[in-house]
């Protein structure tokens, strides 16, 4: 049954349009009143869209409604401010709110990783450059003996380490300071043998007194070679009375030994006793402390306080010194500190020489094996000897020599590796 059009309304219109009279208010007048006698008053109202500033006032009911008039460009809206997203445990934000849970994540920063390269490239460059810069600037001396026969190739490798009396370099403040005197000529306070190989690395100390045939020159001290005839004489003698072949060589002078501890911080030292020994400018108290580069020098070179074992407990102190500066080197801040890095490696540029043939990879690989000396890591002791008057022990010396030739040190025990080169220790 067709619905009847109501009251004031034309049955020409459209359904359609009739249906939708309730939405819109129905048909207006031009001034805008319902021309319907029973429209409701509550009905729903057009309202008509305000223009924004600078727009003109639409003249067609279409446009007040926002209709598009394909031969106009409707103007683009005005910009808005992007919403922040809120933070977490902000007003009305409930308890325990993540920023996971709420679907946020904080902005991480950019690092931009060509420049990150770039450093460590850097930084690498600068560990590899240094070294190689250090030793263009030191200086070499021959060291092997010329004519006679010298033993033959051995296993592994040994290094001997000449701690030179020089004072060359010295200022004389700095000789005073140091309390080394004003000698001259070439001596020797320090004579070790450092083996490395397939055992544990052993540093051996030969005490200078030593009663040895130096060739030449008859029965005497061992730090007599030295004196006559540097290196190379100190070198055949060695070679001579215990077969061991030397194989680098290496000189460090007083000035070398103190700019070394102090470029790794100062080391420490563990004296039995209080010494104080006013010609090595030595003032310290019994136990362990830390030292710096002249104290550790005077604690090296003092022997006079040494009652009982005189030069044997010195090369005792010395060899302790020694480990304690490859202990110090070892450590992660040599690396990581970049001052302290550089000053290591220049402060054996004026005080330390290296034998000839010695290249910077062996230079290098000779601090590393400086470094593993002591402890579970490696064997310190003097070589064994059968009284104090530094003679050397006719059968545990030649066995102590004949383990390092074979390159054989695991079989060396505490009968041979003693702190004084004593059977007894």
């Amino acid at each position: 049954m067709a619905e009847r059009p109501r009251s004031g309304e034309s049955s020409e219109e459209p359904d359609g349009q009739r249906r939708f009279d309730w939405l819109y208010g129905g048909k207006q007048d031009g001034s805008g009143a319902d021309a319907r006698p029973d429209a409701d008053p509550n009905a729903t109202r057009r309202i008509p869209v305000q223009p924004r500033p600078g727009q003109a006032r639409p003249s067609t009911p279409a446009a007040a409604y926002g209709a598009t008039d394909p031969d106009r460009v409707r103007p683009a809206p005005t910009p808005q401010q992007p919403q922040q997203p809120q933070q977490p445990g902000g007003p009305g934000e409930p308890p325990g709110t993540s920023y996971r849970s709420r679907g946020w994540r904080p902005r991480r920063p950019r690092f931009r990783l060509r420049y990150v390269f770039l450093l460590v490239l850097a930084w690498v460059v600068f560990l590899a450059a240094t070294p190689f810069y250090a030793y263009s600037q030191m200086t070499s001396v021959e060291f092997e003996p010329r004519g006679g026969q010298r033993p033959a190739e051995q296993p592994g490798t040994t290094y001997l380490l000449v701690g030179s009396d020089s004072r060359a370099g010295l200022t004389q403040q700095e000789r005073r300071e140091l309390g080394t005197g004003n000698a001259t000529g070439q001596r020797t306070d320090t004579i070790m043998l450092l083996h490395t190989g397939s055992g544990p690395n052993l540093l051996m100390s030969i005490p200078r007194d030593s009663l040895v045939d130096v060739p030449g020159y008859g029965t005497t001290k061992i730090n007599a070679a030295f004196a006559f005839g540097g290196p190379r004489l100190l070198t055949k003698t060695i070679e001579k009375n215990t077969g061991i072949r030397v194989d680098h060589y290496v000189e460090i002078g007083l000035g070398g030994f103190v700019s070394l501890v102090d470029a790794v911080g100062g080391v420490e030292i563990c004296p039995e006793m209080a010494m104080k020994d006013p010609l090595a400018n030595l003032d310290v108290k019994k136990g362990c402390q830390e030292a710096d580069g002249a104290t550790a020098l005077g604690y090296a070179r003092s022997r006079k306080l040494y009652t009982d074992l005189g030069d044997i407990k010195r090369a005792r102190a010395q060899r302790e010194v020694v480990s304690s500066i490859g202990s110090e080197v070892l450590s992660p801040w040599t690396v990581v500190n970049p001052v302290r890095y550089w000053r290591l490696n220049m402060a054996a540029t004026d005080f330390v020489t290296f034998g000839d043939g010695t290249n910077p990879l062996r230079v290098g690989l000779w601090a590393m094996a400086m470094t593993r000396v002591d402890g579970e890591a490696g064997l310190t002791c003097s070589v064994p000897i059968r009284d104090l008057a530094v003679n050397w022990d006719p059968v545990r010396a030649p066995e102590m020599f004949q383990a390092i030739i074979d390159d054989d040190t695991d079989r060396i025990g505490k009968d041979l590796c003693s702190p004084s080169g004593l059977a007894n220790g």
